[in-house]
């Protein structure tokens, strides 16, 4: 396995960690009809357009999450849409961090301008301009939530407005079921502790 398929899947593997360490306060119960109201909204708004973000702050989401799961021989998060579900998940279910995070990324551009003058947005920079500025920020609250964010958006129900076409899922082996049995994808499918039904053998 080559040294970039490494490295993507070290980062899958660390989606459970990250999810693990993001604090819900709401009940689940509060949680799931947020879920629901999201995935309504994404229903009746057009794709192309969002409704919490800014045209610029979402410009500038969308450079950063492309660098966070970036585009090679596979789609990246900006072909997930990724930006669209993190403006609907700041609308909806995960409303109680959209204060914060929209702080956070008003000082990450607040720096960024502070450092580039003669450049109008994040955005506008090359893509290795791009990944050099996010060196110097990647310990930033803004860039731990986006790169949580990110992955949230690239695997969670495409109707949530993040992993377009199912892209997410067929990065990691994943096939959308209405019956599921392990294995569950790829990443699984040589683990020694699922046991077969007998009727199934026969």
């Amino acid at each position: 396995m080559d040294r970039d398929h490494l490295s993507r899947r070290s980062l899958l593997q660390g989606i459970a960690a990250l999810m693990g360490a993001a604090a819900l306060p709401p009940s689940w119960a509060e949680i799931a009809q947020a879920a629901h109201e999201a995935h309504a909204a994404a229903q009746l708004v057009d794709g192309g357009k969002t409704t919490f973000l800014s045209a610029e702050e979402a410009a500038d989401i969308d450079a950063v999450t492309a660098q966070i799961v970036p585009t090679d021989d596979e789609p990246g998060a900006r072909e997930a849409g990724v930006v669209y579900f993190i403006d609907r998940a700041l609308a909806t279910f995960l409303s109680q961090l959209a204060s914060d995070y929209r702080a956070q990324l008003a000082e990450f551009q607040a720096a960024f301008r502070e450092q580039h003058p003669s450049t109008a947005s994040f955005a506008l920079l090359t893509s290795e301009q791009q990944i050099n500025y996010l060196r110097t920020v990647d310990r930033t609250p803004f860039f731990d939530t986006t790169r949580l964010l990110t992955l949230l958006g690239m695997f969670s129900r495409p109707a949530y407005g993040g992993n377009r076409n199912g892209v997410g899922w067929k990065l990691i082996g994943f096939e959308d079921r209405h019956f599921f049995r392990p294995p569950f994808g790829y990443y699984d499918r040589g683990y020694p502790g699922f046991v077969i039904d007998r009727a199934e053998k026969i």
